[in-house]
């Protein structure tokens, strides 16, 4: 039986809090559009992001991946600031 590997899931955000310690905050904008209208939606998400080495700073665009669960609110990792 073969292995499948899946993609990791990846996302881009802006570094908007690093007061903690390993951990930095990252919002991710998704744009939508309304299913009966059609309007255009901007959709923010604010997510809890683990930087090993503390080198994120506020404003940074970040790539972040989906990994196995860190605490109880991160789940992310910093891949590399862009």
């Amino acid at each position: 039986m073969a292995q499948v590997r899946s993609v990791p899931r990846t996302l881009t955000g802006k570094v908007v809090g690093n007061k903690m310690q390993k951990t930095v905050v990252v919002e991710v904008v998704r744009i939508n559009r309304h299913a009966l209208y059609g309007k255009v939606l901007r959709r923010k998400t604010k997510m809890k992001v683990h930087d090993e080495n503390g080198q994120c700073k506020i404003g940074d665009q970040v790539k972040i991946v989906y990994g196995r669960p860190i605490s109880k609110d991160k789940s992310w990792r910093v891949s590399e600031i862009c």
